[in-house]
């Protein structure tokens, strides 16, 4: 390059800004935009919620639920009306994501979530345990999430988890199923004594 090439590329600077109050009135309103999405998005939750009172409250496990068959670590995903997996429930807290501890135990499924609501399904309320690839918001590989379906006063309920560890579901999905069976077929427990 030549000295005169230097020179002009050397005097070319940023402009100043001259116009504050502009510059800060279009901050000011792109914050006001943005926190107006976001209140909207929340009364949209609320409202969900309000919807889903006709909701009982969530069941909360026995003082005795017996031996403890299997334990997971992961996450809770949340809950759907079952077979949509769009139509997340919000009600008691059941629309929370949070991190899930899992105990199955002859009684039924204890959840405990640490910072949300804890519940409990008995075993009676259990309907299908399978592998899906989605629920609500949240798409994995096919068979990477653990979806439990189960009854909440006259709603089905799908729940869906993933295991820190995600080679566990099978066993989950055989677990609870051999449950089911049994509690509708009462009579082929009884034959094999």
């Amino acid at each position: 390059m030549t000295s005169a090439a230097l020179l002009l590329a050397a005097e070319k600077e940023s402009a100043e800004v001259t116009d504050w109050a502009a510059r800060i009135g279009w901050v000011a309103g792109l914050g006001l935009f943005v926190a107006l999405v976001y209140w909207l998005m929340r009364e949209g939750w609320k409202w969900r919620g309000t919807l889903q009172g006709d909701l009982p409250e969530l069941p909360t496990a026995p003082d005795d639920p017996g031996p403890v068959r299997l334990g997971m670590s992961g996450r809770y995903h949340g809950s759907t009306t079952a077979g949509q997996w769009l139509d997340r429930i919000v009600a008691h807290g059941l629309g929370t994501r949070s991190r899930v501890e899992l105990t199955l135990t002859a009684a039924g499924l204890d959840v405990v979530r640490p910072g949300a609501t804890d519940f409990f399904v008995p075993v009676a309320a259990l309907r299908e345990a399978r592998l899906d690839k989605g629920i609500a918001g949240k798409v994995l590989t096919e068979g990477g999430l653990l979806v439990v379906t189960w009854a909440h006063g006259d709603k089905l309920l799908d729940s869906g988890f993933r295991s820190d560890h995600a080679a566990e579901h099978g066993e989950w999905v055989d677990a609870i199923n051999s449950m089911i069976d049994k509690t509708e077929n009462p009579t082929e427990t009884e034959g094999a004594r």
